[in-house]
């Protein structure tokens, strides 16, 4: 499985973002895949992003994170493809 993502520390704080489907965002079980990229990453926060079709980005995770992520521009955000098995 291939997926992209980020691992940025900021402002003191280590913190993953993974991209995801919209879909996923309104899951009951996005909880679930955020602890599946927790487990990925290692033992920090993971945001959960998914853009939709105008290209607008939502954020779902940790309230702090999520409201910086919100206010920077997400060109600004270090993004690679990651492979998992």
């Amino acid at each position: 499985m291939q997926f992209d993502g980020a691992k940025i520390e900021e402002q003191g704080v280590t913190f993953a973002i993974a991209v995801v489907k919209p879909h996923i965002l309104s899951s009951p079980n996005k909880e679930k895949i955020r602890m599946w990229f927790t487990s990925f990453f290692g033992n920090i926060p993971i945001v959960l992003v998914a853009q939709n079709s105008r290209g607008n980005f939502t954020y779902y995770g940790r309230h702090d994170i999520v409201n910086f992520l919100a206010n920077i521009n997400p060109a600004r955000i270090p993004w690679k493809r990651y492979t998992t098995n």
